[in-house]
């Protein structure tokens, strides 16, 4: 009388989803990381590969300016390390690594 009749409801199988779904929670991830290598990996691996050339590429009498905000002309080179003239007769020796840009000609006085 007050008790109705209960129907079982069939529960959904676990785990068992179809592969679009799944490939479908995946696409945001994956959008992600291409972005991120387009705006970001890409332009640094580039920035690397031209430093790398430019340090490679430094000649006896170049103008360069160094990370620590000296400037000065190059009249030593060696494999690690090159001589820097920052003043008429005052030479100091620095990393190559240290160089960060090449100067055009005559813009140190």
């Amino acid at each position: 009388m007050f008790i109705s009749s209960a129907f079982a409801q069939t529960a959904p199988a676990a785990g068992g989803g179809d592969l679009m779904s799944s490939l479908g929670s995946m696409l945001p991830l994956v959008l992600m990381f291409v972005v991120l290598y387009f705006v970001m990996i890409r332009p640094q691996m580039k920035r690397q590969k031209e430093s790398r050339a430019m340090i490679e590429a430094l000649a006896k009498g170049d103008e360069v300016a160094t990370s620590g905000g000296l400037l000065g002309r190059i009249t030593r080179l060696g494999d690690q390390h090159l001589g820097l003239e920052i003043a008429n007769g005052v030479e100091v020796q620095i990393q190559r690594t240290a160089v960060v840009q090449v100067l055009p000609k005559g813009a140190i006085k």
